[in-house]
């Protein structure tokens, strides 16, 4: 890769997210000066708007963000109106995603922190049924809020009925998604295809390719010309990332990774790298691996032992050179813009998608 370009892709990221992460702060800041009381003087509602600021303010990369700005850059280097509020529903959807997640997992932590079905637990202790109740509520309201952003933000109505039914549409296919991924882990060994499919409703195409979207309904484009090739890049985009996350879950460092190393063993998920470890086992290492599945408290010994298995077989090795093989089509996928559409979108922005992958593809959390 070309150093320049990486260091200039890289510090545009940097740049949306600096710039997001104060505009995000105002939103909530925003909230709670509105007034969030419920009826008779309420707290929890207020108390809720915290946690989700909590949990969204602990951030990230804010790939999503870098996303939707990016995609009206491929039309224009002029402000697009819209822009902003559909950069605050994607990181909203986020939330809502995360906070679901982490009720459905168990998960106690996420980014470095308490998640938020466990700050109610911690808030509430021995009312699991209670902390349970009032997560489902957060991240339901994270969703509402999510959708209210992007009907009242600055854009012209036509596009932010567009950008509209896009989230909701995105939103369907992460819950059919996530209903799948249930589903998948009752399988013993599911099908690469099973868990391409889950990848992209799940995760895909609210992460990926709505943000896309967003950035060129906002810009004024008519998506029908594009969303075959949105639809390529974004799928294989959203597969390496799935990938790489389920390879970070069980091979990277603990403080790195800001959850537990692991967690995807203890909440019994059969993800691209466990599916991976089960085929290249032996009978007694499957055996190890399914009791493994099968524990929800296991401990850093039973992990460290799952990955020395993985590693004896060298799945991580085989891993690592698949995501760098999709990362680099995904790459390849968006040269192709430069042709299709060549003095239509910019170079610096084509150049931009072109290099993501294979930036983000090394990224270590």
């Amino acid at each position: 890769m070309d150093e320049a370009r990486v260091k200039a892709a890289v510090g545009r990221i940097e740049g949306y997210r600096r710039g997001f992460e104060v505009a995000f702060a105002e939103y909530f800041a925003g909230l709670v000066a509105a007034g969030v009381e419920g009826p008779g003087g309420s707290r929890y509602p207020r108390e809720c708007v915290e946690l989700l600021r909590d949990l969204s303010l602990r951030g990230g990369k804010r790939l999503r963000v870098a996303l939707v700005y990016e995609a009206a850059r491929l039309v224009t280097e002029e402000d697009v109106a819209g822009l902003a509020e559909a950069a605050l529903s994607v990181e909203l959807m986020q939330t809502y995603g995360l906070v679901h997640d982490d009720i459905i997992d168990d998960s106690s932590v996420r980014r470095g922190g308490p998640s938020t079905y466990y700050a109610y637990r911690e808030r509430f202790p021995g009312q699991e049924r209670k902390a349970l109740g009032l997560a489902v509520l957060a991240g339901d309201l994270a969703w509402t809020l999510a959708l209210r952003v992007l009907a009242e933000g600055k854009a012209d109505p036509e596009v932010r009925m567009a950008m509209l039914q896009v989230q909701l549409r995105a939103g369907q296919d992460a819950v059919v998604g996530q209903l799948t991924d249930l589903e998948r882990d009752t399988h013993p060994l599911p099908s690469r295809a099973l868990l391409d499919a889950v990848t992209e409703f799940k995760s895909t195409r609210y992460s990926i390719l709505a943000p896309l979207r967003f950035g060129l309904l906002a810009a004024g484009e008519d998506l029908d010309r594009y969303d075959e090739r949105l639809r390529r890049y974004a799928s294989l985009v959203g597969r390496y990332e799935q990938m790489r996350d389920d390879y970070l879950d069980l091979f990277a460092d603990q403080a790195a990774l800001g959850k537990s190393a692991g967690a995807d063993l203890r909440a019994g998920r059969r993800t691209y790298v466990v599916c991976a470890i089960l085929e290249a086992a032996t009978a007694a290492e499957q055996a190890e691996v399914e009791a493994a599945l099968a524990d929800p408290h296991g401990t850093a010994e039973t992990i460290a032992r799952v990955r020395e298995i993985a590693q004896r077989h060298g799945v991580d090795a085989r891993l690592r050179a698949e995501m760098r093989r999709i990362a680099e089509a995904a790459s390849a996928e968006a040269g192709t813009w430069r042709g299709q559409w060549r003095g239509q979108w910019r170079e610096e922005a084509v150049g931009f998608f072109e290099l993501l992958p294979l930036w983000s593809v090394d990224r270590t959390r």
